[in-house]
């Protein structure tokens, strides 16, 4: 069995309401991307996300989909859900290896600039006949980080689409600032435990639907949500969350962050060493 590495603490929403965050929007200021486009940047700034970029072949993601298929098996028989597979990159060599996959750090600098960090990896499979939504939510509502400079590349183990509960967006949300939310009840069904009303007053849903490989990428501070899978497949992605270095995390958020890229002159961030072994447990 392998020894569980110090994960990072999750915070309350009470918690998160007392902490001093800057939660305003700092967009790309890259002017020299090397593998996205001026045009697919000025689209990021002005609609919060980039969708369909093809990252993998479908053999390569089919090699990753095995493991995944392993590793979410062995979580269910031990108890866990399809959400249960966090800290990814902190358990997982094959994750760590992906959230330094070169192919995907550089669309990760072409929006933060040379300076990167990856912090978070976690698996987010919604199973056949999941009747579960995630509500409409801005990520950097839940995370004990400032200022708010971080993105998420959501990669596509499996497809993606309207059927199996694929992302939507708001598209432009972002620029509205940190919104206020309500907190979920249990009788929503709702993954996580917070819910923006009436979202759609924002901008325009689009539904991010994507073959296996492909990723999107969206702000911290996009407006974003899934509905049920009501269908027969599996619906399962990866997230990556990258920032720049100049972010600070608390609840031992900054242990679990690795230098992609760049200089952390401050050594805020841990660092951590790729796992020699697979982590066994949830």
């Amino acid at each position: 069995m392998s020894i569980a590495p110090q994960f990072k603490t999750y915070p309350t929403q009470d918690q998160l309401a007392h902490m001093d965050r800057d939660l305003t929007l700092h967009p790309s200021t890259v002017q020299n991307p090397e593998v996205l486009t001026p045009a697919q940047i000025a689209h990021f700034n002005s609609r919060g996300y980039l969708n369909g970029i093809r990252v993998f072949s479908p053999e390569e993601i089919a090699e990753t989909r095995a493991f995944v298929d392993a590793i979410i098996g062995r979580v269910l028989a031990q108890g866990g859900s399809g959400y249960s597979m966090k800290h990814a990159h902190m358990k997982y060599g094959r994750v760590w290896d992906l959230i330094a996959n070169p192919r995907i750090t550089a669309l990760v600098k072409d929006l933060l600039g040379e300076d990167v960090v990856g912090w978070g990896a976690h698996f987010f499979c919604k199973l056949p006949g999941d009747g579960k939504i995630v509500a409409w939510h801005q990520d950097a509502s839940y995370w004990p980080l400032t200022p708010s400079k971080t993105l998420t590349l959501w990669l596509a183990i499996d497809n993606a689409d309207v059927e199996n509960g694929c992302m939507k967006f708001v598209a432009g949300s972002h620029l509205k600032g940190h919104l206020t939310y309500r907190r979920s009840s249990a009788e929503e069904d709702n993954v996580l435990d917070q819910t923006v009303e009436n979202a759609e007053q924002y901008g325009t849903v689009v539904y991010n639907k994507l073959k296996a490989g492909e990723a999107s990428i969206h702000s911290d501070l996009l407006l974003h949500s899934s509905e049920a899978n009501h269908s027969k497949r599996r619906r399962c992605g990866l997230t990556l969350r990258y920032c720049t270095p100049d972010v600070r995390g608390t609840l031992g958020w900054n242990n679990e962050g690795i230098l992609i890229g760049g200089s952390d002159p401050e050594r805020h961030w841990g660092n951590p060493a790729r796992p020699v072994r697979d982590y066994e447990g949830i």
